[in-house]
């Protein structure tokens, strides 16, 4: 129904209004008796099985909603009713600010891609906290920080322990977005010197709180080696609970569509199908590297049941998806949750034989 129907009629938007369409029908779900308890009926996969307990939180599920998605933090309870495990909202950053100029959003549909340079567009931290307020979540939440386009990279720190103090007590653990393309510098804070300065004081704050929330470094496909050598040494040392591997990538690489049609786009992130390849060897990269000491959120190109299993195969603990979400609909959570609790049986009954 979503691929024949839904999705013609979202897709005949332009990327960005269809996601605000979107946004606004879950909305008003919120509004239709029983509408949410059918749709968790529909699309919800429970089963002990599936349950996972990482940075000392236990997840009904491995699968999560990735950043970008729910920007500003207002509708994670209807999304988790498509079966996530959790949702990861933001980025926000601690000021509002309304992104680069449009258009900024792109479809390529052939290679189920999308292109995005949005620059972080967010009500802010305040708007989220108001709505955790008022709405209790029924899954558990990430929060995404970062900081603002305006502040420049000397000054980010206070960016990042601002969003950090004001979002504590709401979240049930953070990503540090450092490696968003979209941002003028703000990957050039990936640098371990940058990175740590930054890290450091949220690992010192986090000990001014009463309850524990892990807190995850977002990096990037396209780093180096030698920078990703060094966050992870600089994460087993300091206390960093976890990467989240990766973010949008600035390389074309896998796309199928003229150089033109790349060429009119320019810049921006580009996340989708062609990004798996990328991914799945910085998971693994990172899982060999850190000798499986490191916990990972495998992110970036997942579309079926068997890439997620292939990813959590090369080490991670969890994975996150957004754009297949969008390409292949709701049910993609089910089938990659059903995917994954028949390969764990398959494998448990063969070691029995």
């Amino acid at each position: 129904m979503y691929k024949q129907l839904i999705r013609p009629i979202l897709f005949s938007f332009n990327p960005e209004a269809a996601h605000n369409l979107t946004l606004a029908a879950l909305g008003a779900t919120r509004y239709i008796p029983f509408l949410g308890s059918i749709i968790r009926m529909l699309y919800r996969k429970s089963d002990p099985e599936l349950e996972r307990e990482v940075f000392g939180l236990k997840f009904p599920n491995p699968v999560g909603l990735a950043g970008g998605l729910d920007k500003n933090g207002e509708f994670f309870n209807e999304l988790s009713d498509f079966g996530f495990g959790f949702v990861e909202i933001g980025s926000l950053t601690p000021e509002p600010q309304p992104g680069n100029p449009r258009p900024r959003l792109f479809r390529l549909v052939k290679d189920r891609a999308i292109i995005n340079r949005m620059g972080i567009n967010n009500k802010g931290v305040k708007n989220a906290v108001e709505h955790l307020k008022r709405v209790k979540p029924r899954v558990l939440v990430a929060g995404n920080i970062s900081k603002n386009t305006s502040s420049i990279n000397d000054d980010a720190a206070k960016d990042y322990e601002s969003a950090f103090a004001m979002l504590y007590d709401f979240v049930d653990m953070f990503v540090i977005n450092l490696s968003c393309p979209n941002v003028s510098g703000l990957s050039d804070l990936q640098d371990v010197s940058s990175l740590s300065e930054i890290v450091d004081k949220l690992l010192n704050l986090r000990m001014y709180f009463d309850e524990y929330r892990p807190i995850l470094i977002k990096v990037s496909p396209d780093i180096s080696h030698q920078q990703l050598d060094e966050i992870i040494d600089y994460s087993l040392m300091s206390g960093v609970d976890g990467i989240v591997a990766g973010n949008t990538t600035r390389g074309r690489e896998g796309l199928t569509v003229e150089q033109e049609k790349i060429d009119e786009i320019g810049n921006g992130g580009m996340s989708g199908a062609p990004l798996f390849r990328k991914s799945i060897a910085l998971v693994r990269y990172i899982s060999e590297k850190s000798m499986g000491k490191l916990p990972i959120i495998g992110v970036g190109g997942i579309m079926s049941g068997e890439q997620a299993r292939q990813m959590l195969d090369a080490g991670a603990s969890l994975v996150e998806i957004y754009s297949g979400f969008i390409y292949e609909g709701p049910s993609l959570v089910k089938k990659i949750n059903s995917y994954i609790l028949q390969t764990a049986r398959s494998r448990d009954k063969s070691d029995m034989q």
